[in-house]
């Protein structure tokens, strides 16, 4: 027996990855007690942007010109958090003298200035961003989720190629 992957079914397969990474750092977070910081905030943020239009997608079964635009929204979440990701992944590697200091919660940054100047403050990181806390097969939290977010991005992009090329060869 064999499973076809239809679009729906891709949708449905990348709204399943995405919770399954979410509730990983959910785990992490109240089971583990590792404290996620501004950065990995923003991150969630991506994989929860994601959910929501993995989740549209498998619920509408777009055609051509659907499937190109959650591929093309896909990519672009996923983009803005992979850029996260490697920022955070840059500040990891960075020597301990060079690491910024520890800034304010989020909360506090949140509620105390404008969302401009609150995203710059959060996009700089600080100490905490560069912490690594948990690692599996050598790479920290931050570098597997930049892994997820640029294969989630690309697995958007293909479900999009795909229901382009089915589309085309079933109206031909």
């Amino acid at each position: 027996m064999t499973i076809r992957l239809t679009s729906r079914l891709g949708y449905l397969l990348g709204f399943l990855i995405c919770t399954g990474l979410i509730g990983f750092a959910l785990y992490l977070q109240y089971v583990e007690h590792q404290e996620p910081c501004p950065l990995c905030m923003l991150q969630r943020l991506a994989y929860y942007g994601l959910m929501l239009v993995f989740l549209i997608g498998a619920v509408h079964s777009p055609g051509r010109i659907g499937a190109a635009i959650y591929g093309a929204l896909l990519l672009l979440i996923a983009g803005a958090g992979a850029a996260v990701a490697a920022r955070q992944v840059w500040l990891q590697s960075l020597p301990k003298n060079l690491v910024p200091e520890c800034g304010p919660g989020l909360d506090y940054i949140l509620e105390r200035f404008p969302l401009h100047r609150a995203l710059d403050m959060i996009l700089r990181g600080s100490g905490e961003c560069a912490e690594k806390g948990w690692t599996f097969l050598g790479l920290t939290i931050a570098g597997w989720s930049l892994l997820w977010l640029v294969l989630l991005g690309l697995f958007g992009v293909f479900l999009a190629w795909r229901a382009h090329s089915e589309r085309g060869a079933t109206a031909s």
